[in-house]
């Protein structure tokens, strides 16, 4: 049974097989079929049309550059006409038709010779211009850490015109089977219609794509070796980069370091000097050396010839000490300010310029200006009647104008008067005797001060008069005598002495019955009005 049964499975398959063979046979049949040779005809000539629609949207740079190659040679080729006709008319007799037909003809000639010359360009081959890789410049030498973004952008731009050039290969192979399956189409129609005038076509295809094919084999050679030149320059430039990040790293390394040295200086500094203005000229001497030593550095790091660098400078600066008079100018004050030390941050100066008075503290001293605040002084009552503004100085200032410093060195006082005038009647030794005192009173602080002050400058200076003691003065004037009282006080604190000793002097002489303060009076004389008389009477 189990024989039986395999045999029937065998059979029902194998017939299932031959049906279906037969069924694949009748197919190819169908498809093997041939189609009427009009049906062929139409078929390729709508082909064709697509073909030659899709070659005449004039997108291809290709077909655009033979194009105008073509015009090239078919404008020589008409030129050369023009040119043999016009002599071979020229040589015969002369006639009024001959002659319009030269005129014409040498018309002609001139605009083909423009025609000539704007397509000359195009030369003996016309694929000149897509055959060579664009240029991306001359190549850059990395030498600083700026011209690692001019490698970058260079490797970038071959790169990309590298893949411009890959595109027109592949444009241009695209192109070529186009024409190919033209060729093919024109070979089927004539081969169907022997009528069909399609001969002349094809040979211009047949030429187009033997031209295609020769650029196609000069482009791909030339892809090798361009491809090759941008891996060794992309690699050249890479190194070149990879030096300089190396060298930059390393000269950061040197100024972090040197920040560091610095910081600790300052810490140092701070440590060990109490003074406050000690301590910010050291202070400023340490970043000034730092910033210096930083400058030195990147400047041999990334100057070749330093020689060099220094010969340009110095033609460079003749320029500039013109053009930047002022500005060098007021480098030199700093360095005139810094190393004479004639004024500090800190100190209390007066400046004048142009009739313009400012009395302030110097809040900094930077390489281009002196900073200030200004203070309520005496100056900005009687003078300026502003105060507190920010006034900025020129360094250059300090060889054309007169500054005056209140507290230079260890001097921290300066002589203030105070003027009163009494009159002529009064006990004038009394009122100067008062007014020496009330001043020794209340200046007996700053004169002990003032007197070790002046002790220590004596190294520096050649002091003649020592004399601290508030000085009394009595001179005549128009209205009176004059009481002229100068004392030492703080620089930085004129205004208050001046206010609490001018007080008391006021009491003291309204308290002494002999002392009369003096100030500018008027005296007006009038007479009696006379009666005025009665009028006269009327008598009738």
């Amino acid at each position: 049974m189990r024989y039986f049964s395999f045999l029937f499975t065998s059979l029902f398959i194998a017939v299932l097989t031959l049906n279906a063979a037969k069924n694949d046979e009748n197919i190819f049949q169908e498809q093997s079929i041939e189609l009427p040779k009009e049906v062929e005809i139409e078929n390729a000539q709508e082909e064709l049309s697509k073909i030659q629609k899709e070659l005449s949207k004039g997108n291809s740079i290709w077909l655009k550059s033979y194009n105008s190659y073509m015009a090239y040679q078919e404008s020589r080729k008409n030129l050369r006409e023009v040119k043999y006709r016009i002599e071979l008319l020229q040589n015969r007799s002369p006639n009024v038709e001959r002659k319009l037909e030269i005129e014409a003809l040498q018309a002609k000639q001139k605009i083909l010779t423009e025609q000539v010359d704007l397509l000359k360009a195009q030369g003996t081959s016309p694929f000149v211009s897509l055959l060579k890789p664009d240029e991306a410049g001359e190549l850059p030498t990395i030498t600083n850490p700026f011209d690692i973004v001019t490698g970058l952008s260079y490797v970038k731009r071959l790169n990309s015109q590298y893949h411009d050039y890959v595109l027109r290969e592949e444009e241009l192979q695209e192109l070529i089977t186009l024409l190919e399956r033209q060729i093919v189409l024109f070979k089927t129609l004539t081969r169907l219609d022997p009528k069909s005038d399609y001969d002349v076509e094809l040979e211009a295809t047949m030429l187009q794509v033997e031209k295609f094919k020769l650029a196609l084999e000069t482009l791909v050679s030339t892809a090798d070796v361009y491809e090759k030149r941008i891996e060794s320059t992309e690699a050249k430039i890479n190194k070149e980069i990879k030096e300089q990040i190396y060298k930059l790293l390393n000269i950061g390394m040197i100024v972090l370091v040197l920040f560091l040295i610095s910081f600790l200086f300052k810490r140092v500094i701070k440590r060990y000097i109490m003074d406050n203005e000690r301590f910010y000229m050291a202070n400023k001497i340490v970043t000034f050396i730092n910033v210096t030593l930083i400058i030195l550095i990147l400047l041999f790091s990334y100057i070749d010839n330093v020689g060099y660098f220094a010969t340009v400078l110095g033609f460079a600066s003749a320029g500039l000490a013109i053009a930047m008079r002022d500005w060098f100018m007021s480098l030199l004050g700093w360095l005139v300010i810094v190393i004479g030390g004639a004024i500090h941050v800190g100190d209390r100066i007066r400046f004048m310029k142009d009739g313009m008075e400012y009395v302030g503290d110097v809040l900094d001293i930077s390489m281009q200006r002196i900073t200030l605040m200004e203070d309520v002084t005496l100056t900005t009552i009687q003078t300026n009647r502003r105060a507190g503004r920010i006034v900025f100085v020129p360094n250059n200032y300090i060889f054309t104008s007169m500054i005056a410093n209140y507290s230079h060195g260890s001097l921290k006082t300066v002589w203030d008067g105070i003027d009163i005038v009494i009159t002529f009647d009064s006990n004038h030794k009394k009122a100067a005797h008062l007014v020496k005192e009330i001043c020794r009173k209340y200046s007996k602080g700053y004169t002990d001060i003032t007197r070790k002050q002046i002790n220590k400058l004596r190294d520096r200076y050649s002091l003649k008069n020592s004399n601290v003691e508030p000085r009394i003065f009595t001179f005549i004037e128009t209205n009176g005598l004059k009481i002229s009282a100068w004392y030492l006080t703080n620089a930085y604190a004129t205004l208050t002495l001046r206010s609490t000793i001018s007080a008391d002097i006021i009491d003291a002489f309204n308290a002494e019955h002999d002392i009369t303060i003096a100030y500018p009076t008027q005296t007006f004389y009038t007479a009696p009005i006379p009666p005025k008389s009665a009028p006269p009477m009327d008598v009738e």
